[in-house]
């Protein structure tokens, strides 16, 4: 009896801990999913589709910009976006080089990826979290590329 009760809490744990460790399968699967989120956010912002833009992202969701006052939560961005979004004036962000990180429990993932913008190579990355209507954009930060050789003049021009 006491094998059969040592026996059956293994099995309980080894299916409890098989649970918690995401198969290779699994983060494929998640890696599509999460590379279709991406993009299609991307596009949506091409084709100034403003409801399926903020759709893809978490109620407490953070968009850093490029300029030094662009930190925006949900509310303040879709603020922001909402002109640009009316008036078909939006960006085009082309992703390239995008490369996934997940959490051991595969509920988080971060990512980095490059990105042909109107302001030349620029990088985005952040986090998306899985939620009961699947995964979901948490935090974005967009950043401008520049090379190391011409980070002089660029501090001069940020000085004017």
């Amino acid at each position: 009896m006491r094998n059969k009760v040592l026996f059956l809490l293994w099995i309980s744990f080894s299916y409890v801990d098989a649970q918690k460790i995401p198969t290779n399968a699994s983060r494929i699967t998640s890696e599509e999913r999460l590379n279709s989120l991406m993009d299609t956010w991307h596009k949506n912002a091409t084709l100034a589709q403003f409801d399926a833009y903020f759709e893809a992202t978490v109620d407490g969701f953070v968009f850093y910009g490029t300029a030094p006052a662009e930190k925006w939560d949900k509310a303040g961005f879709k603020a922001f976006c909402k002109p640009y979004f009316d008036s078909t004036k939006t960006w085009k962000f082309v992703p390239s080089n995008r490369v996934w990180h997940f959490s051991d429990n595969g509920k988080t993932a971060w990512f980095d990826e490059d990105l042909e913008t109107w302001m030349l190579d620029c990088r985005g990355s952040g986090v998306c979290t899985k939620t009961r209507k699947g995964w979901k954009i948490a935090y974005y930060n967009l950043s401008v590329v520049i090379e190391n050789e011409k980070i002089k003049e660029f501090i001069e021009l940020r000085k004017n």
